[in-house]
């Protein structure tokens, strides 16, 4: 059985441990420098910016019956970690959804899709305009479950971002 609900500051190592293995998943693993203090800082802070949804899942998964099995504790399945974005166009905000993760154990329980149907409830619930998030190009398992939900890739739109000696170099161009 599947239980959905927000992380909580106790989390944080358990988020940071699904980040890491979602990383290690995309070949980003040396990319991660996030720790469990800066994670609880930014989601459980006086005024958090960013939010996180845990999947818990009770009972058995193949390769994993100590973790959450009929007579213990629930298992972290996996996460959703978001954040409010705004449509200028749209005159309304929306979610960015900046990891979807769900752990190998307990893929093929509709576990994603439960987590994504949440954050569509929300911004139904919300007002809110849109739901969007990125996809690896290679990545063809998840791909291939989007367009069952029915999203679409923005083809026309190219991300783009500015991080390491980029962005301390376009920084130094600020006045004031």
């Amino acid at each position: 059985m599947l239980t959905l609900r927000p992380a909580e500051a106790r989390d944080a190592a358990e988020v940071l441990a699904l980040i890491r293995e979602l990383a290690d998943y995309e070949r980003l693993l040396d990319e991660v420098d996030a720790t469990p203090e800066g994670l609880r800082a930014a989601l459980f802070g006086p005024a958090p910016r960013v939010f996180c949804d845990i999947a818990e899942w009770h009972g058995s998964a193949d390769g994993a019956e100590a973790a959450g099995d009929a007579g213990g504790a629930p298992a972290v399945a996996g996460f959703a970690l978001w954040f409010y974005n705004f449509s200028t166009f749209r005159g309304r905000h929306g979610i960015y959804l900046e990891d979807l993760f769900v752990r190998p154990a307990f893929r093929g329980r509709g576990i994603g899709r439960a987590l994504l149907a949440g954050l569509a409830a929300r911004c139904v619930r919300e007002d809110l305009a849109r739901l969007e998030w990125s996809v690896l190009d290679w990545n063809e398992p998840a791909l291939a479950f989007y367009r069952t939900l029915g999203a679409r890739a923005m083809e026309e739109w190219v991300p783009h971002r500015v991080t390491g000696e980029a962005l301390t170099a376009l920084a130094r161009e600020a006045r004031g």
